[in-house]
């Protein structure tokens, strides 16, 4: 119980203002580095190290290739993929421009998961040629990492490298963030003694993150599903729609809902921000009594959380510095971790859900409106989520 509250002390007390100078100097050099983890001290570790040592190893497993995930890093190495497309809040800045945020994921991975990890950013957007290169590296990892990668390229992009790689691959701005947002509901469910199935949920953006939020919602047994984009309601037989977006007009908006903002909003239970729009005062008045708004965008979310406040019972953001943060660090780590300890050949939704129960459940301990999911530092979620993705990955037979 120490660990647990020197985070809780560290996240209350840790509250001075971050400079520009202070975040460039962190960043001086990256923010990864590789660590030797058999110590080369003297000519008869470096002969077993390297060679001539090293060519019975290699030999072992040019014979029997299942011995790599014994005795080189491979099976627990996870590589964050990304084409800089779709960075953070700044859109497409390219490969380069996205490595600081792919370092960052790596430290995540290895903080949180045990896991090491290596950023790969690809200088093409092209599906073929990144399918194409990850393929051809498969020998030099366990799991892929999608990381900002623009909709709906990216729909196709994971789907193909699940089919063509034989290991775990999850993008992260998609999944994790459903996970998260789905233990987050539960834990204001259980709080105001709600049932998802009874909840009409409202979910603004139909990108990566709003359309793997819609599809987890489903899954759990969500009753009523609007998915709003920039021309309002989804729904069947509007123009435009892309395959994606047709796809989910089928099994969203049961009652047929037209219109925009406005229109969804009434009498809607829940609020999920996950567009760079904005949801104003008097709409969010109109929800249903006891209503839960997660305004995720970030800096800015799609309503100041204090004015939410005046309508809804359960408030959260993707912020740090507001109670309630949906962050995907509860998610990922335990999930690739999970999946890697399990030898899983894949990420299903089974495991996915399950991850999702483990985050609610680390958090029923200290459950209240403004404490429905963990702390992203807490050290409990990481290990609970990894050993509940084992479990279901053994269940679902891809272990």
């Amino acid at each position: 119980m120490t660990a647990v509250n020197d985070y809780r002390k560290t996240a209350v007390s840790d509250s001075e203002p971050i400079t520009d100078e202070e975040i460039f100097r962190a960043h001086e050099g990256g923010k990864l580095g590789v660590e030797v983890t058999k110590p080369l001290a003297d000519p008869r570790s470096l002969s077993i190290a390297y060679t001539p040592g090293v060519a019975k190893v290699s030999r072992a497993i040019a014979e029997d290739a299942s011995l790599a995930a014994r005795y080189t890093w491979a099976s627990r190495l996870v590589v964050v993929v990304s084409d800089g497309t779709a960075v953070l809040g700044l859109g497409d800045i390219g490969a380069s421009a996205s490595l600081p945020v792919m370092e960052g994921k790596a430290a995540l991975f290895k903080t949180f998961g045990g896991l090491d990890s290596i950023p790969l950013v690809l200088d093409t957007t092209n599906v073929d040629e990144i399918v194409e290169t990850l393929v051809r590296l498969r020998p030099s990892f366990g799991a892929v990492n999608l990381e900002d990668v623009s909709a709906p390229r990216c729909f196709e992009l994971e789907e193909r490298l699940i089919e063509a790689l034989d290991c775990p691959v999850m993008h992260d701005d998609q999944h994790g963030t459903a996970i998260v947002l789905l233990a987050a509901l539960r834990g204001a469910n259980t709080v105001l003694s709600k049932d998802i199935a009874n909840q009409r949920v409202v979910i603004a953006g139909a990108g990566a993150a709003g359309i793997a939020c819609a599809k987890i919602l489903l899954a759990a047994g969500a009753g009523d599903v609007t998915l709003l984009d920039s021309r309002g309601i989804i729904h069947e037989g509007r123009d435009h729609l892309n395959p994606i977006k047709e796809q989910m007009a089928k099994v969203t908006n049961i009652n047929d809902r037209r219109g925009g903002q406005a229109e969804a909003l009434a009498g809607a239970d829940v609020f999920v921000g996950l567009s760079a729009g904005t949801v104003p005062e008097d709409l969010v008045a109109t929800m249903a009594k006891d209503s839960i708004v997660f305004a995720l965008s970030n800096p800015d979310p799609e309503i100041h959380p204090d004015i939410a406040r005046k309508y809804a019972a359960v408030v959260a953001t993707g912020r740090s510095d507001f109670p309630n943060q949906i962050n995907n660090v509860l998610a990922f780590p335990g999930i690739f971790r999970g999946a890697l300890d399990s030898g899983a050949r894949r990420i299903t939704e089974r495991m996915k859900l399950a991850a999702a129960d483990a985050i609610a459940a680390v958090a029923e301990e200290d459950l209240a409106v403004d404490k429905i999911v963990p702390s992203a530092l807490d050290p409990r979620v990481a290990p609970e989520v990894a050993a509940a993705v084992a479990r279901a990955a053994k269940e679902d037979g891809v272990a």
